[in-house]
């Protein structure tokens, strides 16, 4: 069963951080993205940019708007994402309590909804 972790950070905090991150956080999510590779686990994911540079499209009133930013105000953002394929939600669980990501804000797992 393919579960997506989703990463939430607090950007200001991050952005504070730049050394430890580079000397710790970073390898940290080098170390655990190799074992979710080597456990044949991995399916993808990718670090994302900051929420300032998203474009959020909604309907109002039948007519589609294109706003500048993110669409929700809130403390944490997410920040990146990784999918991962395995037996069940203890297993993904599992994954997601190792991830470097819980140190700094949380990390959602989500199954998959199959619509076949």
């Amino acid at each position: 069963m393919q579960y997506m972790l989703l990463i939430y950070q607090d950007e200001k905090a991050w952005a504070a951080a730049r050394e430890k991150i580079g000397t710790e956080v970073m390898p940290a999510y080098v170390a655990y993205t190799k074992a979710l590779k080597e456990s044949g686990v991995m399916v993808g994911g990718d670090r994302l940019s900051p929420s300032s540079s998203a474009t959020t499209v909604r309907a109002a009133n039948g007519r589609n708007q294109v706003l500048n930013g993110p669409y929700a105000e809130t403390k944490e953002q997410l920040g990146g994402y990784y999918i991962i394929d395995v037996p069940d939600l203890d297993a993904a669980l599992s994954w997601a309590s190792r991830c470097p990501g819980t140190q700094f804000g949380a990390v959602e797992v989500r199954p998959f909804f199959n619509m076949r």
